[in-house]
């Protein structure tokens, strides 16, 4: 507690005290179970306060390792989870009763929560000692990441479901994690970013409201479980009164749309992980500081400080962070909070006109952007008709507008771009981490094992058991628990949802975006397409393709805006398609380009794939292709061997040099 007019904090007993600092965490997975284990134990022992869990995005989209679609995948991103035998090996010598677990994890999360509480129950572990968020906010998913499976209202059946069975028997976990992180990597502004999650968070309260499946005490409780996922910018003044806006606001809208007498469960409880669009893969180094100050912006203001924190690396605009990055990231979070006066103090912004004034009209434009969207029918209706979606995009179209014609400032990428080389980028490993490619295969072994193991008579009664479950309305929960302990794997537990609730694809959000951009950058390319248009009799067209499972389609909407502000006819049909669609589009329609847009790491595996398809229909010499992602310089020369023109990293911001470039590759 703080005195009136005292500038120290006291406990109950009047004494001055400090506060607790946050959760210190690292998201982290990759490869595959055993070395994700060795990994979260190392960083255990390092000083960090709870896990965050990375998936790879198989798992995250309901596959199994075996499959097709996901083998390019396997460990890229996150750990790969099959069965309950990959829970066993991931929280191996960890006391998961005694751990505060996040898993980052959407369509399927009631599918990994079963997992571990299956675990738990195994480890004689009381399920009311299990502690942590499932992400679950599948909302997001269609609006800015990509891992959804089931339309939006099947989806929120699920969230519903797993509210329902976790206050009565998980009381300490978080089912679902309102996530506006994700929305700012879109493009969101503060505004957007502030209502968008807001009107998440109310499409879920009414939708369990509407299941009438508490009492009032229960309800509020369940109010209470809801908490959020944040991003925080460099902008962290205006950052800071975004937290304290959403601090206000979640209790205002908690006591006066559903009457929440307790204010314990108004209270606006949330994590963060900082801004990872804003870092550069020029100049890396200045990413550090990037970093720190986006925390700045989370922790300053005690009223609106953060419960847990995770910071990305210096290095992951060009790969994933390696142990020794981690570790960078985490001394950060230490530094703050042991060796500052930060957490001595009461809120140092109590009284501030400019800062009051700053969280008011916030406040006051969200409110007005919650509003316009609960008269379209709330959130699930914004998604279904684009609204959200194509709000994203264009604010993103407007940022890299910003960017491009130079009036805002990144250091490194478009200002004071000279420089001298990072000594953090001259280790033999060039300052990055891969993934071995052999260690697919032990999980894939793995898997074989479980399969060969296990009892087929009670796999097949627990997979029926849920999909009857599924059509006749029930809580889905328990089944998908029985269907965890039997062996069965993360593709047949989504198979059977997929067959019953059907899947989804949103709107790209692309249609009707300009891209504000006049340069004489912008003239030349345009006279380019028109003298391609007088040889050629029609104007250039490029298929712009997101292949696999990689949900980030922020840098495929760009290039598609962009290749159309040039004068380019383009064909963009959002995300995971397949190598075979993206190339017998590009055939089938005569196209002169396909551009391929990957962040997962997988390219090399993609790019073998899409020339093998182009080998399929004789087109390998009549139609090039470019690449765009996360693609280390010391890969580009493996993907030109395959048969790529061109690749693109995140400093190759300017996009109409990008076009540029695109065109040059098709007159080659």
């Amino acid at each position: 507690m703080n005195k009136p007019n005292s500038y120290q904090l006291f406990d109950e007993n009047g004494k001055p005290t400090k506060d607790k600092p946050w959760i210190f965490r690292t998201y982290a997975g990759h490869t595959n179970a055993r070395s994700s284990n060795e990994l979260y134990r190392k960083n255990l022992a390092k000083g960090q306060t709870g896990l965050s869990i990375a998936f790879d995005l198989p798992t995250q989209c309901g596959y199994s390792s075996d499959h097709p679609i996901a083998k390019p995948e396997i460990g890229k991103v996150g750990v790969p989870i099959n069965s309950l035998d990959d829970f066993r090996v991931l929280f191996d010598e960890i006391p998961i009763g005694e751990m505060n677990t996040s898993m980052t994890i959407n369509a399927t999360s009631m599918w990994l929560l079963s997992l571990y509480i299956a675990l738990a129950e195994e480890r004689n572990v009381p399920l009311e000692k299990l502690e942590g968020t499932t992400q679950n906010d599948i909302i997001k998913e269609y609006l800015a990441r990509g891992t959804y499976i089931f339309p939006p209202r099947q989806s929120l059946r699920l969230i519903v479901d797993m509210y329902e069975y976790c206050l009565r028997h998980v009381p300490k976990w978080n089912p679902s994690n309102i996530c506006s992180y994700h929305l700012q990597e879109a493009g969101a502004t503060p505004v957007q970013e502030l209502a968008f999650a807001l009107v998440t968070a109310i499409a879920i309260l009414d939708a369990i409201k509407e299941r009438n499946c508490f009492t009032e005490e229960e309800f509020e409780r369940c109010v209470g479980r809801i908490s959020f996922f944040v991003n925080a910018g460099m902008r962290f003044i205006e950052e800071m009164c975004k937290m304290r806006a959403f601090v206000e606001m979640w209790d205002e809208i908690t006591r006066d749309r559903y009457g929440v007498k307790n204010p314990k469960y108004r209270t606006f409880r949330y994590g963060v992980q900082v801004n990872s669009l804003g870092l550069t893969e020029e100049q890396p180094e200045n990413n550090a500081w990037r970093i720190l100050i986006e925390t700045l912006g989370v922790t300053l203001s005690r009223k609106a400080r953060c419960r847990a924190l995770q910071l990305p690396a210096w290095n992951e605009a060009l790969s994933l962070p390696r142990p020794w990055d981690q570790q960078w990231s985490l001394r950060l979070q230490q530094i703050l909070a042991y060796e500052t006066d930060l957490l001595e103090y009461p809120d140092i912004f109590d009284g501030s006109v400019v800062i009051e004034s700053k969280v008011k009209a916030l406040k006051e434009e969200a409110y007005a952007e919650i509003q316009k969207i609960l008269d379209m029918g709330g959130a699930i209706k914004a998604i279904e008709n684009g609204y959200m979606k194509s709000q994203l995009v264009k604010s993103q179209a407007e940022r890299m507008a910003r960017i491009n014609s130079g009036e805002q400032i990144v250091v490194g990428k478009n200002k004071w771009t000279e420089g001298i080389t990072s000594p953090l980028m001259t280790d033999k490993d060039g300052g990055i981490f891969k993934v071995d490619p052999a260690s697919a295969e032990l999980t894939l072994q793995a898997l074989k094992e479980t399969k060969t193991k296990r009892d087929e008579k009670k796999v097949k009664e627990a997979l029926d058991s849920l999909r009857k479950d599924a059509r006749e309305g029930k809580n889905l929960f328990p089944s998908s628990i029985q269907c965890a302990k039997i062996g069965v794997t993360t593709g047949e537990w989504a198979d059977v949802l997929r067959e019953e609730f059907g899947t989804y694809q949103p709107s790209t959000g692309v249609e009707g975006q300009t891209l504000k951009i006049e340069t004489d950058k912008v003239k030349e390319v345009r006279a380019k397409v028109e003298k391609f248009k007088e040889v050629k009799g029609h104007r250039p067209k490029i298929v712009v393709g997101k292949p696999g499972l990689d949900g980030h389609s922020n840098g495929a909407e760009m290039i598609a805006i962009a290749a159309k502000h040039a004068g380019f006819d383009v064909i963009y049909s959002g995300i995971r398609l397949t190598p075979e669609e993206i190339v017998q589009s590009a055939v089938e329609e005569n196209a002169d380009i396909i551009g391929i847009s990957i962040l997962s790491g997988s390219h090399k595996e993609i790019a073998e794939q899409i020339f093998s398809e182009l080998e399929h229909y004789k087109a390998k010499e009549s139609i090039p292709v470019v690449f765009g992602g996360i693609i280390p310089e010391s890969d580009f020369q493996s993907l030109k061997t395959i048969g790529v023109k061109e690749v693109f990293t995140p400093k190759d911001h300017d996009l109409m040099e990008v076009m540029n470039k695109v065109i040059d590759a098709i007159q080659k």
